[in-house]
């Protein structure tokens, strides 16, 4: 059996990473993918740190840092990884399957449709039970300063005293990318980079793709501009019944292709594409290429740590949401 790199997905002669991931994910040093501890010991963990540090999102998670060539708890630093097992939610299928999930989606997203993406891997509890990992963009592991990141609630100035319990969703990816034009000097190229984004959660399945999971990030410059793109899942593996997309494309518009079909297509990311700035001709060759990607698609999948039943689905999402994309 071939052995596949736990962060890119690659062929590797031995267990575990790849030397381009082993550079990216830990500067070069030479980490194991098997942790020392188990899932209750994360939850320690996360009893621990939970005192000094806090972390928004529906999914456990740790700080974790480096040190020699091991991933441990940060202590009182911030640590520069962030860990997340098998969530424990009610109502969603295949729980097994999501830490495999978000690291199939991530790595799509940056290697096949070129989006920057935090880097990630998947790993194994001391009981074999998958993990995922992704190094933090906002701080350095070799370092306590953070980064100035802010997501686009805590730019729209929205939270549930303002907004009420549905302040995440209560909201449009046209609206929100006022927020690019109004903090960003190159709001031209970041809202490009955002229309891609918004258009590969809908092809990938992300139907939880909502304010707090997009954010800006200070360059050294001090400018502002989109953060690398996190917590990308094809959540409709998990959740089949749940919309096609967390928050509506436009502000409110309908196009013909809506009205006629009740989902999105190619017309409808179009039309978003205009009404955000983002140049015709750029829009129509990002969408002109989805369907000469999905042979990339399939191979990554089949190297990814899905079962083989989530394999399946997650092919089936995919080639469902390309036939709605049909020009």
């Amino acid at each position: 059996m071939t052995e596949v790199c736990r962060s890119l997905l690659r062929a590797v002669k031995t267990p575990g990473f790849s030397p381009q991931a082993l550079n990216e994910l830990f500067d070069g040093t030479k980490v194991s993918h098997l942790l020392g501890f188990d899932r209750n010991q994360f939850t320690q963990i996360r009893r621990e740190t939970a005192r000094k540090f806090s972390f928004s999102g529906v999914q456990d998670k740790i700080p974790l840092a480096l040190e020699s060539n091991r991933l441990v708890s940060p202590g009182e630093g911030r640590g520069g990884y962030l860990l997340k097992p098998i969530p424990l939610i009610d109502g969603f299928q295949q729980l097994e399957d999501v830490p495999a999930n978000e690291h199939l989606t991530m790595q799509i997203a940056r290697q096949v449709f070129g989006i920057e993406t935090a880097k990630n891997a998947l790993l194994l509890f001391s009981d074999d039970k998958p993990v995922y990992l992704t190094r933090r963009f906002d701080i350095s592991p070799a370092i306590s300063n953070k980064l100035r990141q802010e997501d686009f609630c805590q730019l729209g100035e929205r939270s549930e005293q303002t907004h009420g319990k549905n302040f995440k969703y209560d909201s449009s990816y046209e609206e929100a990318a006022d927020l690019i034009r109004r903090y960003c000097s190159s709001a031209p190229v970041q809202l490009t980079r955002y229309f891609k984004l918004v258009t590969f959660c809908y092809l990938i399945g992300n139907g939880d793709a909502h304010l707090k999971n997009f954010s800006l990030i200070e360059t050294s410059d001090g400018d502002f501009v989109l953060s690398d793109a996190y917590d990308l899942l094809a959540t409709s593996l998990h959740s089949p019944y749940e919309t096609r997309m967390a928050l509506d494309l436009f502000v409110d518009h309908e196009t013909e292709f809506f009205k006629v079909n009740g989902f999105y297509g190619h017309p409808d990311f179009l039309e978003f594409a205009k009404r955000i700035g983002v140049p015709e001709l750029l829009a129509i060759n990002f969408l002109s290429q989805i369907d000469g990607k999905i042979a990339h698609v399939e191979e990554m999948i089949r190297h990814s740590f899905l079962s083989a039943e989530g394999k399946k689905k997650y092919l089936g999402l995919f080639k469902d949401r390309l036939l709605a994309m049909k020009p």
